[in-house]
């Protein structure tokens, strides 16, 4: 029989498991605030807000309790954000990606596309400046127009690899800290609060990827290693793509979905006018998780029949 998604399909998951979740969040934004300052705060008060907004609108509407995830997508989105984001900014994607990406579609266990990510990919596509070129560099208090990831392709990179692992680098406000999130992802695989194989998957397609890249063609690839720990690479392995509800629930499909991530966030990263291609490709994968699910091999199907003469 085909596992398909249901409106329940969130119940995967207790309350319980979506407090640590959100506090695996939490702390992420709290080192955020500790590398690039108070506007980081703004950012998630507004963000909240408008979420709470948007959620108890629909609530009332369909009368219906309070979604019990609610908190979850704006934290996800404000970590997913430059940390010079002004409040404006915020609130617009916010709203587009909790009402477009999440209640028009029914809310929590019945949208296609996870919330936060259709925020961000609205925003980067309408406000490509303050989206793409205006980054707080931690090590000086400047504004600069480049992150990391940008530097690599453009052969500028001079941080050091110890920059990475502790945040000491320009970049999005929960993608930075590259050691934390290990560390966090890791307790939540351990709690079984989400599955090892997206995120595996996905940092270990794009290595290999990266790496032979590297060996066909080393003017168009950088090293394999600075691709995992650049870039929003390893927080939306853990964060984004994870999401019970968008991605496949077999888990021979949740294999398939992060080798699609891999190999897309390399293709994009390095042949397309983005720099960045991590959540372009999980919205894109994220379109095609009920395929992936209801894809059946022969002997499934030729199984399934035999049940039914039987």
């Amino acid at each position: 029989m085909v596992e398909t998604k249901t409106s329940s399909h969130l119940d995967v998951l207790t309350q319980k498991n979506l407090l640590i979740f959100t506090g695996a969040l939490g702390l992420l934004f709290i080192g955020g605030i500790i590398i690039f300052g108070l506007n980081v705060l703004l950012m998630g008060a507004v963000s909240y807000a408008v979420a709470l907004v948007v959620e108890h609108a629909f609530s009332k509407v369909r009368k219906r309790p309070l979604d019990k995830a609610w908190f979850v997508t704006p934290m996800v989105f404000t970590l997913l954000m430059p940390p010079t984001s002004p409040w404006w900014l915020v609130l617009i994607g916010s709203f587009f990606g909790v009402f477009f990406g999440k209640a028009v579609f029914g809310g929590t266990g019945k949208y296609i596309f996870n919330p936060a990510a259709v925020g961000v990919l609205f925003l980067m596509i309408s406000f490509p400046n303050e989206m793409l070129t205006q980054w707080l560099n931690p090590q000086t208090g400047d504004i600069i127009t480049r992150t990391p990831i940008l530097d690599l392709k453009l052969n500028l990179f001079n941080y050091k690899f110890t920059d990475l692992l502790i945040g000491n680098v320009p970049g999005a406000v929960g993608e930075t800290i590259s050691a934390a999130i290990i560390v966090l992802g890791l307790v939540l695989i351990a709690l079984k609060i989400i599955d090892w194989r997206i995120p595996l998957t996905f940092v270990v397609t794009v290595f290999v990827a990266t790496f032979v890249g590297g060996l066909i063609d080393a003017d168009s690839f950088y090293a394999a290693h600075y691709a995992i720990f650049t870039g929003g690479l390893l927080f939306s392995a853990f964060f984004v793509a994870t999401d019970p509800v968008a991605a496949p629930v077999k888990p021979w499909g949740r294999v398939v979905f992060g080798i699609g991530l891999g190999l897309l966030t390399v293709i994009i990263r390095h042949y397309s006018a983005f720099y960045e291609g991590v959540i372009f490709a999980v919205i894109i994968m994220n379109a095609t998780s009920g395929l992936i699910d209801n894809w059946r091999q022969p002997k499934e199907v030729e199984s399934e029949q035999k049940e039914v003469e039987a």
